[in-house]
Parts: structure tokens; C-alpha cells; sequence
């Protein structure tokens, strides 16, 4: 979640005069520079504040803004200063709390964002994107029984929650509960065309992986050959659905088969080092 929330900073904001620059126009300025996407002149709007009141406590909404830009623009170690400096002067920030949970997790440092997800849930239970990426860090670090509690103490809140019953359907196929698995993703996929869901056909599409993935587990390959054949109708640029099939091919020997929905795995961002192996077994 990377927002940029100036709204109180601009509360009872006046005209200046074209001279003037005073802390709450620095500020307006950065929101506008941020707006056009102007991150550079951003930056310096907000560095120009913190240096002309370095005691103000909205400096923890400047510096966690900061942390936001210096992340867009892939300065990950400089953002995270940024947030930390942010939390320095509000511990119970939420906003700053997630944005800097969501770097530490897309840095691999899934300890440190499970930390600060949880800290985020101390001050706000009910917190529905806490709650599912601490359950999907919980489930890569196969802490299994933690991530079912937060996935379902989110469908409590978000009962027709997609991320959080997808995420739940995978917990369940790697506990190897298939039959449960499918009963979610079954259940999902049968609201396609119904009033009460505004899924894209994109998400359908992963949910026909998903499910393919079940069926592969289950060896059901007929089945999750046709799933994946949809999936790819519906999204052709589903990676997951052409390792998959490119698998249940190699699997029946269809080597050219194989080897041509891994080179289009590999045209679609996967790199090619990870399916050497497979690419091998494809000659």
C-alpha cells in the first residue's frame, strides 16, 4: 500500500504570496509535483520542509511520503531510512507501518514485514490488507496454522474476499487438503456472470490455474488441461498456465509441446535459468 496522505498538512491551507515558501506550501508543492509525476522535484519540495522545520511532527507524514517516492524509484535502502525515520516520530503510523512492511516483503526480508503487519494489527484488527499479506508470509514460511487463523479471521470481515479465498485455496492444496481446495476455487469460479461479483477476466484466469494446479496434484490431467486451456483463453499472458502445461506435457513425453510453453514462459518474464532444467529434459 504506497499512499501519499497530505490531506491534513493542506487543512485550513492559505494563499501565499509568489515569494513566500513556507512549510504547508512546500508541502502543497510536493502533492502537486507527486501528482505530475514529478518525483525528482517532489523530493526536493520535501527535503526543503524538513530542513525549515526539522521539529514540526507532520515531518513523520513528509518522511514517510519520502520513503514512497525514494520506492517508486527503486532507491529501496534510502525509502526504508525514510520510513524508519517516519516511525521515529510516530511509532503508531499506520500508513508508514504498511508502506514499510510492503518494501521489507518485496526485499525478501519476510521476518521484518511480518513484524511490522503485525504491529499494524495491534493497532487496528481489523486491518484487511494486514491481515492477508501477514497470512501470505505465514504460508511461505509454512507457518501453515497461523496463516489458515488470519485468512479466516479476514473472510470474517470480507467474507467474498478474493485474495483472501484464493490465498485460503492454496494454503489448503499445499496441506495437501485438495478436496477443500477445490470446494473454494469451485465455489469462485461458478459466480463468473453473476451480479453479486465484479471479478476481471484476468482474476478468472488465475482462478483456472489455480484450480488446474489442484487437478495436476490430484493427476487429474485431463481436467487441468482444460483449465489451463481457459485460462489461457481468458488471459494469455497467465506465465503460471504454460509452466503448468508445460509440465503435464513433458510428463507425457511431448517434449516439442513442452519446450514451446516454456520458451513461452520465458518470453513472458520468467527467467530463462530457472527452467534450465526443464528445458533440458525437453531435447
Amino acid at each position: 500500500m504506497k499512499k501519499f496522505i497530505f490531506s491534513f498538512l493542506l487543512c485550513g491551507a492559505t494563499m501565499f504570496p509568489a515569494f513566500s515558501q513556507t512549510y504547508q506550501e512546500l508541502s502543497e508543492r510536493a502533492v502537486a509535483a507527486t501528482e505530475q509525476d514529478s518525483l525528482s522535484l517532489a523530493e526536493k519540495y520535501i527535503e526543503q520542509a524538513l530542513k525549515m522545520e526539522p521539529a514540526n511532527p507532520h515531518n513523520a507524514l513528509l518522511f514517510s511520503n519520502l520513503g514512497t517516492i525514494q520506492h517508486r524509484q527503486h532507491r529501496y535502502e534510502q525509502a526504508l531510512d525514510s520510513y524508519t525515520l517516519a516511525l521515529n516520530i510516530a511509532p503508531r503510523a499506520i500508513p508508514a507501518l504498511m508502506n514499510r512492511a510492503a518494501l521489507y516483503l518485496e526485499l525478501g526480508k519476510d521476518d521484518l514485514a511480518r513484524i511490522d503487519y503485525s504491529l499494524v494489527l495491534d493497532l487496528e484488527s481489523d486491518n484487511q490488507e494486514a491481515l492477508l499479506m501477514r497470512a501470505y508470509i505465514h504460508m511461505r514460511q509454512r507457518n501453515y496454522n497461523f496463516a489458515k487463523s488470519d485468512y479466516e479471521r479476514l473472510l470474517k470481515l470480507a467474507p467474498r474476499s478474493y485474495n483472501g479465498r484464493l490465498g485460503l485455496a492454496t494454503l489448503e492444496q499445499k496441506e495437501g487438503k485438495y478436496e477443500a481446495a477445490l470446494s473454494i476455487l469451485n465455489a469462485m469460479i461458478a459466480e463468473k456472470g453473476g451480479e453479486a461479483t465484479r471479478l476481471t477476466t484476468r482474476q478468472y484466469a488465475v482462478l483456472y490455474v489455480a484450480r488446474a494446479g489442484v487437478e495436476q496434484d490430484m493427476k487429474h490431467v485431463d481436467l487441468a488441461m482444460m483449465d489451463l486451456e481457459e485460462a489461457i483463453k481468458l488471459d494469455s499472458s497467465q506465465t503460471e498456465a504454460y509452466l503448468i502445461r508445460g509440465q503435464i506435457y513433458l510428463s507425457q513425453k511431448k517434449k516439442e509441446l513442452a519446450k514451446r510453453d516454456f520458451e513461452k514462459a520465458i518470453s513472458l518474464g520468467v527467467p530463462q535459468g530457472e527452467l534450465r532444467e526443464l528445458l533440458l529434459q525437453c531435447k
